[in-house]
């Protein structure tokens, strides 16, 4: 056994059946290892994408994705993925392959230092030295990736290490890491005090970020909402926490958010922040969230619980085990009033649009669409103005919304829903962008097919990159500048290039029609969707 086949055992021991990569020679000799596997390998078409397709995988199993890509320039292009995924904390193990250790520090051909490089976006990265290291360098890797507040760790592993004999294999059983021991229990007494407060409390409200989808808390959070009638709202990243049409779900806080919900988190007098960080895109104005009011912040990492905002009740742990110590708690508190007002408030305040009927409007055409979305459907949002309207509009049932809020990586969508395609066959999988995020991702279209992936692409085509351009047309007064997308593809052509069925939605009086055609489709299918270029979210 060399150093790729213990890499492989390694992979097989986690359970790994998907691995999306690009090769190169420092790492032929894990690819050549891996035809003696049943680990499916996906051959992407940009190595950034690698890691987002590993990233879709991850959403949807709760297990670390994996890619592997070549040295050099392979390893640089991969770090945006990687960035997007400690941003959003999705749990990776990214291999790399690098240059012969001896050549180590002599600039030779494709040789890039990528754990110094991805320093800041990684939980932890090796540089493997020695090929009997390899077992306990991959049992540790996937343990760090998926325990506390999960993210990518990378694995470098220099050509010779790959290509050296292992003395012997033996895969770990445990990880024993003196300096990582993250906290997964809340603590009791912090806990009780949370229980007082609500028994106090008259207006309280839950908000969720990604966080509890990570912990897999969802069913958690929504029984402890039922069980004393405390009103939701979510951050971009926790959509999907609860269904989008629950009696006790008020929409997503923050810039883009609806403006009743975030009146909601500022008149509310006891918030509990479970699973989100408190960062500007939700909470632009932290010292609303502790004025007037009793704050609660639940977070699995000790690091963001007081960042940017000061709780009254810090509690750190994991939102599933915290939710069950809290279910096993006597209490009862009512809260039908400040409910009520709250339902009032979203009707007073709903957003009122005033759409060009010579387009497609793109809120209603994605309140149909996901309307018409099989249950247990995943809808991924890529960035940009198509982002805002799918969190605005989209309705989540039973099944998953994936975007990037932290890190807000165009071009996302499309492997992302290609990893959760491949992680949940038998579930539908759509994404949804704009013509410029497509652009950023539009070659793996030839991944979808060479391997198979039926994935349906929604394109908000509007010739701009729309959310650049409503800044300027805000901030600059129309001053238009590098926001023009003139030249981009015929998408009826392109689509024909890479022999994908294609539809073109121009207004909304054939909207349920196109929908019900898109969706009925088995294969890849491209729906082209002509919206007003002027249009604000």
């Amino acid at each position: 056994m060399i150093g790729a086949d213990a890499i492989i055992k390694c992979l097989e021991a986690e359970g790994v059946t998907t691995v999306f990569g690009y090769p190169g020679v420092a790492i032929c000799p894990f690819y050549n290892s891996i035809l003696e596997s049943d680990i499916r390998t996906i051959l992407i078409r940009t190595e950034q994408n690698a890691a987002h397709a590993a990233s879709g995988v991850s959403r949807l199993t709760g297990r670390p994705g994996v890619c592997a890509v070549t040295s050099g320039p392979g390893a640089t292009n991969v770090i945006t993925g990687i960035a997007t995924a400690f941003a959003d904390s999705i749990p990776l193990v990214c291999i790399t392959g690098q240059v012969n250790s001896e050549l180590l520090g002599s600039d030779v051909f494709q040789e890039a230092d990528i754990t110094g490089a991805v320093e800041s976006f990684v939980k932890y990265s090796y540089l493997v030295k020695n090929a009997d290291d390899i077992p306990r360098v991959f049992k540790e890797a996937f343990h760090i990736a998926n325990t506390g507040r999960k993210g990518p760790v990378l694995i470098d592993v220099p050509i010779d290490i790959q290509n050296a004999p292992v003395s012997r294999f033996k895969y770990p059983e445990e990880v024993h890491l003196r300096t990582y021991k993250p906290t997964v229990k809340g603590n009791a007494v912090q806990i009780r005090k949370v229980i007082k407060e609500l028994e106090k409390a008259k207006r309280p409200l839950i908000c969720a970020g990604g966080g509890v989808l990570l912990s897999e808390a969802e069913a958690n959070l929504q029984s402890f909402a039922e069980n004393h009638g405390i009103p939701v709202v979510t951050t971009m990243m926790g959509k999907g926490v609860m269904p989008t049409e629950h009696p006790l779900h008020f929409g997503m806080v923050g810039n883009n958010g609806q403006p009743h919900a975030n009146l909601a988190m500022n008149e509310s007098d006891l918030l509990i922040m479970v699973g989100a960080r408190v960062a500007d895109r939700a909470v632009n104005q932290p010292e609303l969230i502790t004025k007037n009011k009793v704050l609660v912040h639940m977070d699995v990492d000790p690091a963001e619980i007081g960042k940017n905002a000061g709780p009254t009740i810090p509690l750190v742990g994991d939102a599933r085990h915290i939710f069950e110590d809290i279910a096993k708690e006597a209490f009862t508190c009512d809260f039908h009033e400040w409910v009520d007002t709250l339902r009032e408030n979203r009707v007073r305040m709903a957003k009122k649009r005033t759409p060009d009927p010579g387009y497609v409007d793109p809120a209603a055409f994605i309140a149909r669409l996901t309307e018409k979305m099989e249950d247990t459907a995943v809808y991924v949002a890529d960035v940009g103005q198509n982002q805002i309207w799918s969190c605005g509009y989209a309705k989540v049932k039973k099944g998953k919304f994936l975007t990037t809020g932290g890190m807000g990586t165009m071009g996302y969508s499309i492997p992302a829903a290609m990893g959760a395609k491949v992680a949940a066959p038998d579930r539908q999988v759509v994404a949804v962008c704009g013509d410029g995020s497509f652009q950023m991702s539009m070659m793996e279209l030839a991944t979808m097919r060479q391997h198979n992936i039926p994935v349906k692409i929604v394109v908000l085509k509007n010739n701009y990159l729309g959310m650049v351009r409503q800044f300027q047309h805000f901030t600059y007064k129309d001053n238009y500048s590098v926001v023009d997308l003139s030249g981009s593809p015929d998408l009826e052509k392109l689509s024909a290039a890479y022999d994908l069925p294609f539809l073109r939605l121009e207004n909304m009086e054939k909207c349920d029609e196109v929908i019900e055609a898109f969706l009925k489709e088995d294969s890849s299918m491209l729906l082209e969707c002509i919206i007003d270029p002027m249009d604000l979210v």
